[in-house]
């Protein structure tokens, strides 16, 4: 109440901007009602979960345990759990914000409309991610309840880690709808795939980093989903230390280049 008096102007304007934003996200909200919507949801968090009781179980009793960087050993599965963690709210993110974002640029033409009223590029880029972080969001809860029902991290651990998905989301979320504006056709989504897939691969998911000759291991270090990885690992084995610090800035710093690369290219398409 003080700080609306003292600053009425500026609390006017950060209200108008978070309603922009949030009725961007609304409109994603209804049309989701549809159930076939819901079934593709589905679809995003079963791979993950595939992946973890195939590899993460079954591959995991003829590999034994895994050594983390503090020197702990933990299960395979507890390794890998964390990882398709950090891809599920990837791939939660990168759906709604890399497809399903280009559509709505490209042919169905919503933003045209969007941007006809007071609402900004920039208020359009943070409501797609708010969406965006939902669907990860909830790939990521549901996930973290078969982690703790597996044994595979701690329920207090779980609550600990969910946050941290958001940013996870929030960060490929953005990366993706900054690149999505780049694309000139649905062909060009081939790059992104491959990408996708490679990351899942090869960002520390089923093995440490150190596996790997020395200039894959800085490749792997320096690619956005093995921060991700490297800081869930932390949270969900119990093992936070100083580096999940360079990990969250790391984050931020993706989400912040992304979104900011999404508006300002959304501002040259549609207001030309």
């Amino acid at each position: 109440m003080v700080t609306t008096l003292i600053f009425p102007r500026a609390m006017s304007r950060l209200d108008h901007r978070a309603s922009g934003a949030l009725s961007v996200t609304a409109r994603n909200l209804a049309a989701a009602r549809h159930a076939a919507y819901w079934w593709v949801l589905l679809s995003g968090f079963v791979e993950p979960l595939l992946y973890l009781l195939s590899i993460g179980v079954g591959v995991g009793r003829l590999v034994g345990d895994i050594a983390l960087p503090d020197g702990r050993l933990v299960t395979y599965a507890q390794f890998v759990a964390p990882a398709m963690l950090a891809a599920s709210a990837m791939n939660g993110a990168l759906a709604e914000t890399t497809m399903n974002f280009y559509g709505k640029l490209k042919f169905m033409r919503i933003y045209d409309a969007t941007l006809a009223t007071p609402i900004t590029p920039m208020q359009v880029s943070v409501g797609e991610l708010i969406w965006a972080m939902c669907r990860g969001g909830v790939y990521s809860a549901v996930f973290l309840v078969v982690m703790a029902a597996l044994d595979l991290t701690t329920w207090g651990w779980a609550l600990v880690a969910l946050p941290v998905t958001l940013l996870v989301g929030f960060a490929f979320g953005a990366l993706g709808m900054g690149l999505s504006t780049l694309l000139r056709s649905w062909q060009d989504f081939d790059y992104i795939n491959v990408t996708q897939f490679g990351l899942f691969l090869f960002s520390g998911t089923f093995s440490p980093p150190s596996d790997f000759p020395v200039p894959l291991q800085i490749l792997i270090e320096v690619t956005p989903l093995y921060h991700g990885v490297a800081l869930l690992r932390a949270i969900t084995t119990g093992s936070p230390d100083w580096t999940v610090l360079w990990h969250v800035a790391y984050l931020v710093a993706l989400a912040v280049a992304g979104l900011t690369m999404a508006s300002r290219r959304m501002g040259v398409l549609l207001l030309k």
